[in-house]
This record gives C-alpha cells, sequence and structure tokens, in this order.
C-alpha cells in the first residue's frame, strides 16, 4: 500500500483581489482545520504571496508560487527570483504549466531550469507535463510525456525527483469540451511513474503525482481512488471554498 500523501494544489492563476483572497483563505482554512488527510496548498498570483503568506501562518495549509525565473537576480524587468519567494515562506512553486508552455513559450530545457532553480532555494518544484489535443489524437502522448520528463532528468537527475511533485495535465480535456476518462488518467499517471522507474524505482514509487483534467468536486473521489493519482492540481474549484474543501476531503 502506498504511503504517499495526497496533495491537493489550488492554483488561482490570474484571479482574486485583496478582499476576495480574504474570505476565501479564512473559509478555506475553518474546512482544512475540521480534518482532511491531504496536504493542502494555495498558489496565488505574486503580488498576493505575502498576504497569503500572513494569513496562512497559523493553519496548516501551505504557501506556493505559480512560477518563478530560472535567475537569482539582474536586469530582468518583471521577473521574480525563487529566493525573494523564498523570502516569504514559499514551500512549492509550479514550473511548466501548460498556460506557461503554450502561452509564453517556456520549452522543455526552461522548465528544467527552472525546476533546478527551485530545489536550489530549499523549495518543491511542482513539474507540470502534458499533450496537447493534436498530440493526443495522434497517438503522441507518451512521446511527448517522456521528453518532458527526461528534459528535467537530464539536467536535474533523477535523483531530484525525491524533493518533487508532477502535476500531469491533459491540455486537450481543458477548456475543449472533451473529457478525459479517469482510465485515461490513471494510464497517463503509471507510464509516469514507469519512466521514472527506469531510472530509480525507489525515487518513482515516492514521487507524488497529481491530476490537473479540470478535477471537481463531483469527480474527485473517483480520480482520488487511482493507484497512482496523488491527488490534484485544482484550477477554477479552488476559488470556490466549498468545491474546494469537497475536493481535500475526497482524498483516500
Amino acid at each position: 500500500m502506498s504511503k504517499r500523501q495526497s496533495l491537493v494544489a489550488g492554483n488561482w492563476k490570474m484571479n482574486g483581489s485583496l478582499e476576495s483572497i480574504g474570505q476565501l483563505v479564512a473559509a478555506i482554512s475553518q474546512g482544512v482545520s475540521e480534518g482532511t488527510e491531504a496536504e493542502v496548498l494555495l498558489c496565488p498570483p505574486y503580488v498576493y504571496v505575502a498576504e497569503l503568506a500572513g494569513l496562512l501562518e497559523k493553519t496548516d495549509i501551505r504557501l506556493g508560487a505559480q512560477n518563478v525565473s530560472h535567475l537569482e537576480s539582474g536586469a530582468y524587468t518583471g521577473e521574480v527570483a525563487p529566493s525573494m519567494l523564498k523570502d516569504f515562506a514559499c514551500e512549492y512553486v509550479i514550473v511548466g504549466h501548460s498556460e506557461r508552455r503554450m502561452l509564453y513559450s517556456e520549452n522543455d530545457v526552461r522548465v528544467a531550469e527552472k525546476f533546478i532553480a527551485v530545489q536550489a532555494n530549499g523549495m518543491i518544484p511542482i513539474l507540470c507535463i502534458g499533450e496537447l489535443l493534436e498530440e493526443r489524437e495522434s497517438n503522441c502522448t507518451e512521446e511527448v510525456i517522456a521528453r518532458q520528463l527526461d528534459a528535467v532528468i537530464e539536467l536535474a537527475g533523477i535523483m531530484a525527483f525525491k524533493a518533487a511533485v508532477i502535476a500531469y495535465e491533459p491540455v486537450w480535456a481543458i477548456g475543449t469540451g472533451k473529457t478525459a476518462t479517469p482510465e485515461q488518467a490513471q494510464e497517463v499517471h503509471e507510464f509516469i511513474r514507469l519512466r521514472l522507474a527506469r531510472h530509480d524505482h525507489e525515487t518513482a514509487e515516492g514521487v507524488r503525482i497529481l491530476y490537473g483534467g479540470s478535477v471537481k468536486a463531483d469527480n474527485a473521489k473517483q480520480l482520488f481512488e487511482l493507484a497512482d493519482i496523488d491527488g490534484g492540481l485544482i484550477g477554477g474549484a479552488s476559488l470556490v471554498a466549498d468545491d474546494f474543501l469537497t475536493i481535500c476531503h475526497s482524498v483516500r
């Protein structure tokens, strides 16, 4: 039986205001304090990281960021260094989210560099990987997943995954009207674990793999019961306290 603790991570993306996040955190904190088997993480926009650091200080909820620079300092207007996030008690940082790859042209090597920078500053990267619709329809899913994983293994080494989380995002099932079945999700999660096991079995068994394919309150329990799904990277549902808490309480 797996001893991996489930992780439910809320990615707020570019949403929220000082007033709304105060209310949201209060409601989530209350619900989490009543008990959940999951580790719970919130990833706000950069400008609210300091605010959440204060709001979460006396709770069991972890703080993370949605993105980071691969560089430590310098003339890089608009960028945020990993050491800056560390200053505000961030424990996790999302790297390689599908929106960063697609909208901001982050390639596999750049994502791997960010992964390394996060770990170098004592935080845990959440490495996002996943295939596009045309890649799924061309039966290239495993090829894409392998390429994205291998880029990080090549630069960081397999042992780096002992202090990392992976999030699988079937990009083709997000906002397209198409739906990934739990069986399709489990199939890819299993492939990810087996891909890592080619390098080190213990690391593969220990790494947490989250599902990021539109997890909602009504499908979370079914997904989280699957052998290789260790929680979720939650988008829209993390902005609604009741929905997010239902997901948090759905872990096995």
